[in-house]
């Protein structure tokens, strides 16, 4: 008897996980964290301004940065899920994704992040939206808005690989006090003064 009521379920079992699986199948397709390929992007308008995303080796700004978290499990520009922890960035034009060192004009700490999204968009002193990971990690949390300098760089496959991953790059030394006062001076006779 059990044979026979083995041989009447396995239609139902098999019926029971096709549905299983195809819901699945639904929802948001994420694209798995990869640094390939980079994506530039064409020209896009939000707010009724243009923002044309290009190839900038050399770029390197002063500006302020802000930050956002509660979006966790929406997906960001490039395709992958936002994860609020990890060290990730937005940025209006940087290719998907790029590398950033941003330094917290404050202190003169600098890390680096892994810039995956577009943003922030509005008010044009704002030059990069943090994950919640990357403000903690900046130490600028606790602020709405910090002053930063955001610059493009090509860190070793090691930090590549760990902000990937949802971790942490090595950290780097804060920058020297000559370099940080020039820095704010340039800001606030620039940026500043918006």
């Amino acid at each position: 008897m059990s044979g026979s009521l083995t041989g009447a379920l396995r239609p139902a079992f098999a019926f029971a996980l096709t549905c299983t699986l195809a819901a699945c199948g639904g929802g948001t397709k994420y694209r798995p964290v990869s640094d390939t390929p980079i994506r530039v992007g064409a020209p896009y308008k939000v707010r009724g301004q243009t923002y044309t995303p290009a190839a900038q080796p050399a770029y390197d700004m002063l500006g302020y940065a802000t930050w956002y978290g509660s979006e966790s499990g929406n997906q960001v520009a490039n395709g992958e899920r936002f994860q609020p922890k990890w060290i990730t960035g937005a940025h209006t034009t940087l290719p998907l994704p790029s590398y950033v060192e941003v330094t917290a004009l404050d202190t003169g700490r600098r890390i680096l992040v892994r810039v995956n999204d577009r943003g922030p968009f509005g008010e044009s002193a704002r030059i990069i939206d943090l994950s919640r990971g990357a403000a903690e990690a900046l130490g600028v949390r606790a602020k709405g808005k910090a002053a930063v300098r955001v610059r493009v760089v090509e860190p070793t496959e090691k930090d590549r690989a760990a902000l990937r991953k949802g971790k942490t790059a090595q950290d780097l030394p804060p920058i020297s006090g000559a370099v940080l006062a020039n820095l704010q001076a340039q800001f606030e006779t620039g940026v500043g003064t918006r």
